[in-house]
């Protein structure tokens, strides 16, 4: 699992039939203590996620195993919403 920020969404109005009715989110990745790490992803939303929220993120073929994700061509899914990280060191 990853952790991310939902920074933004993605509109397409012409995608695979199998992606209608899906919510894409572009997220930045963050490191365990939230700062930002290089990259993006765009994965569905299975949850419910709103800008600025950080976020769960899975890919491959865990991505598939999401609510509803089956048979989609997906390679991410955000499957929760964080509401608190604690690393003890």
């Amino acid at each position: 699992m990853l952790i991310a920020r939902v920074i933004g969404t993605v509109v397409a109005t012409r995608k695979d039939v199998r992606l209608e009715g899906t919510k894409l989110l572009v997220l930045r990745l963050l490191n365990p203590e939230g700062n930002d790490e290089a990259g993006y992803l765009v994965g569905i939303d299975t949850v419910g996620a709103g800008i600025g929220e950080k976020v769960l993120v899975v890919q491959g073929s865990s991505a598939r195993m999401a609510q509803d994700s089956k048979e989609r061509p997906i390679d991410a899914a955000v499957i929760g919403i964080i509401d608190t990280v604690q690393i003890s060191r």
